[in-house]
Order: structure tokens, then sequence, then C-alpha cells
């Protein structure tokens, strides 16, 4: 990112971007962003730490088929929530109105009708979702579900402390939403509420998150409607709406046809799978976000994003490459030693999904860079092309298969979808070699992954031991964090430069 710091624009000159929109307090921003990075990894790494948590105490505590009447209401009704990802935040976040508070009033005048109608599409949906599903339990929870919505609504303040990169306050006044959710969820739980459980508290951690943003909010909620800004915010949202529309299709259709294929249970294993392998797209988030307010202000300075680009890559796969792989060789274990016996048929899927999570992070967070630029377009077509792939592919693999063609269809649209990619970022960036990064990334994992393979083939067949298992898994984390510090020594050094505010050399790209 760029070396500016924050000095007032000279008389005759037009004011900085950057100090316009942010107060870095004598840094610049390379170092803002660093303590960013910092600060989200922090909050993120804990919300992770209690999801992961709270997903081993319910597995524990609710059955296979408990987990998948859950699993119908995340895809089913949660996922229509996706539609929220249609980017009036982001938009908010990428202009540059002179007067903010009006700015902000707009936006969030267009988000109060947005999700009034996403709040109408799901009462209407979740009757049709119980039928299909021949489930009338899912009818009452996913009710409840829709109050979800007015939540996420009220949460709209916490955007002008993300534009404003202040992420020590956003943090957290967003943690109180998993923390309240964890405890509310694992005390329904342990009093025997089943689903019931997931339901309360997720509804009672958004609405906790709503008070305090609502009480810190620095500006006046007005409603707001200016149909300029409506247009605007229209040709900026609309394909991300299509690539939000494509993924609930996909995973609609993965859930139904999974439920019609390998029952409730099936359902169930397949929505841990995918929930463990998720802990990698946390990385994604954590540097996405911290750099998507930077990358706005500089967004037509190339040079300056396919560094920022190339660099965030490098540091996100540092933690996604090993623990995919670690995921994929270690899932019998975990699910062995762990979760129990009665999640071995999820073993495939969650290999699987370790193998996507690794390599589905070659060049993560293009989206950001997408959208800081104005041209949302890619990410509909990407959508369009992976749905497309799902639906002539994934669901006959699934019917045909059961659990393991669905694990190899994820294989083949996370495939799809990195040729998507790698297209438009060929494009983008002209000097960027994407399968370059793949292999510098894959590189430190390498050496663990041939030497617990050698292990394994010496023990010889037969069950092992806990102990085992564990001096394996120590094994892989050392030898992967010695070949990582070897390989990215420089860029390590300057990130860590960064945080302590030393004026170190860049690394090379």
């Amino acid at each position: 990112m760029s070396q500016i710091s924050n000095p007032a624009a000279a008389p005759g000159l037009p004011p900085d971007p950057v100090s316009e929109r942010f107060d870095l307090d004598g840094r610049t921003l390379r170092e803002h962003a660093a303590r960013g990075t910092l600060i989200n990894g922090a909050f993120l790494s804990g919300v992770t730490a209690l999801g992961f948590l709270k997903g081993f105490v319910l597995a524990a505590l609710l059955t296979p088929e408990q987990f998948g009447v859950w699993g119908i209401l995340v895809v089913a009704v949660g996922s229509i929530t996706l539609l929220k990802q249609a980017g009036i935040n982001d938009k908010y976040v990428q202009q540059d109105d002179p007067d903010q508070e009006l700015a902000f009033q707009k936006a969030f005048t267009l988000e109060c009708l947005f999700n009034a109608a996403l709040a109408m599409l799901m009462l209407a949906v979740v009757p049709l979702i119980a039928l299909a599903y021949g489930q009338p339990r899912l009818l009452a929870p996913g009710l409840v579900l829709v109050a979800l919505l007015p939540a996420m609504t009220l949460q709209a303040p916490l955007w002008i402390l993300y534009r404003r990169m202040r992420f020590g306050r956003l943090r957290v006044l967003q943690a109180v939403d998993p923390v309240l959710g964890l405890v509310v969820t694992v005390v329904l739980a342990l009093a025997g509420a089943g689903y019931w459980a997931l339901v309360v508290g997720a509804v009672a951690g958004a609405w906790a998150g709503a008070v305090v943003a609502v009480a810190s909010c620095p500006v006046r909620l007005r409603l707001r409607y200016d149909r300029g800004t409506a247009r605007q915010y229209v040709s900026f949202s609309g394909p991300l709406l299509l690539a939000s529309l494509g993924t609930l299709v996909t995973v609609q259709s993965a859930v139904f046809f999974g439920e019609l294929a390998v029952g409730l249970a099936g359902v169930g294993a397949i929505a841990l799978a995918s929930s463990i392998s998720q802990l990698t797209d946390r990385i994604d988030q954590i540097i996405t976000q911290t750099l998507y307010p930077a990358i706005c202000s500089v967004a037509d300075r190339t040079e300056l994003l396919f560094e920022s680009f190339v660099k965030s890559n490098r540091l996100a796969l540092m933690w996604a490459m090993p623990f995919g792989l670690g995921l994929a060789l270690f899932a019998p274990d975990l699910v062995r030693f762990v979760l129990g016996q009665r999640w071995e048929p999820a073993v495939g899927l969650i290999q699987a999904f370790g193998a996507i999570a690794a390599v589905g992070h070659l060049g993560f967070n293009w989206t950001a860079y997408v959208r800081a630029r104005g041209d949302t377009r890619p990410l509909a077509i990407n959508a369009v092309v992976t749905t497309l792939a799902f639906l002539a592919l994934g669901i006959p693999l699934l019917l045909a298969l059961g659990l393991a063609g669905y694990a190899l269809a994820i294989l083949l649209l996370g495939a799809t979808t990195l040729a998507v990619r790698a297209v438009y970022l060929a494009r983008m960036f002209r000097g960027l070699r994407l399968a370059r990064h793949a292999l510098r990334a894959l590189a430190p994992s390498v050496p663990a992954v041939v030497v617990v393979l050698g292990l394994r083939a010496l023990e010889g067949a037969g069950p092992r031991g806990i102990l085992a298992a564990v001096a394996e898994l120590v094994l892989y984390l050392a030898m992967t964090a010695a070949a990582t510090v070897a390989f990215e020594r420089p860029l390590l050094r300057e990130a860590l430069g960064y945080l302590r505010g030393g004026a170190l050399r860049p690394a090379a790209s």
C-alpha cells in the first residue's frame, strides 16, 4: 500500500483522498493497514475459536438429524440473506460524497428498503421450503429467523467505522453478536433445546449487536431517499445481487438434492464439513476487510493495487494452504478422536473441502479490487459460470454417488471458479502469474506432507492411537512453520516492520 501519511492538503491543491478518509495518527497507510490487520486478525481469530468451540460442543450435544435440520435452515432460509451482499455497504465505503452524514443516511435508506423486501420474501418462502422438504418442523424456526433481517439493518452504523478504518472500536462492538450468540446457543443446547438452540442464539446475538450499533452511531439515523443515488447503487450492486443469487441457487440445490440422495443425516455431514473448512475464510475476511477501504482510496494507482494484491495473497496463503492440506490429511483423526464415529460419512467431504480451502485462496480477495474499481460485472459472470457448472455436473454426481459424488463436485466447482478468477486477474494485473504463486504457496507445506505420509506408510495397516495422531500433527505444524519462515522471511520481516511502525524496505514481489 501507499506510503502516504496524513498531511494536510496544501493550499491550491485538491484534498488528499487518504487524509480526507482516515485519521492515520501519523502512521503511513501501510502501517495503518498493518495495524488494522492485527486488530481484525485478533477479532476474527477469537470469533473463529468461538465458532470452532460451538461447532464441536453442538456436534456432541445434537444428533446428525438435528444438525441436518439446522443445515437446511441455514441454507434454505439463511442463504436468502446472501442477497444482502448486494454491496450497499461496499458502495457506501467506496463513495466520496462531501457530506458524509447525508451519504450514510441515503445508504441506510436503501438498506432498509432492500431488507424489507428480503423479509417479505423470506416470509413467503419459508412455508414453501417446509413443504418442499416434507419437514413441517422447519416452519416455526424458519419464521423466527426472519427476525435476523431488521437486526442486520440496524447494524448499518458500523459501516461508518469501517469506512474510516477505525477497526479497534468496530471490532469491540461487533464482538457482542458472536459472544452473546454462543452463550445463548450453548446454554439452550445443554438444556435440551435441540436445533432451537441455534435458532434462538443467532437471533439473540444479532439483536444485541443491533442495539450497540445504534447506541454508538455518530450521525442521525434518518431516512433520506434520493433517486440519483439509488441509480448509482443499483449500477454497482446489480451484478453483486446476481452473484448472490447464483450462490443461493447453488447452495439451495446442494441441500435439496442432498436430502433426496443421502437423507437428513447426510445433509448434516455436508453442513459440518462446510463449517469446518470455512475457518480459512476468516483469513480472507481479515485481509480483505482491512484493505478494502484503503484500496478504494488509491483505486486509480494500479502499481499500488498490484503490490497490495500480491503481498496480501502471499500472507493469506501462509495460513490457508497449510490449514487446508492439514484438514485433508488429518480428517480421519478429527472424526475418530474428536467428533465421534457417527460423523464417519463426513470424512471424505472434510478432505475435499480442505483441498478447496487451500487452493481456493489463490487470488482469494480479487473481489475487493473489482469492487474498488466500480466494475462488478466480473463477479456476476463468475457466479453464473459456477452455478451452471454445479447444476450440470454437481447435482448428477450427488444423485449418482451420494456424499462421494458431492465431494467430487466440490473439487470440480473449485477448479471452475479458480479458472474464471485467473482470467480476470490476468486482465486486471498484466504481470500476475497465478501458477507461480500457487507453487510458492505450496512449497512450505510439501516437506511436512511428505514426512507425514511417509510415517503413515511405515505404520502399516490397522488403527492407531491418539498419541500417534497428535505427534504427527505437531510435526506437521512445526515443519510447515519452519519452512514458511525460510521461504517468506523478507515478506514476514516487512509485515512485522509495519506493525512496529518501522520503515523497512518493501519485500520483492
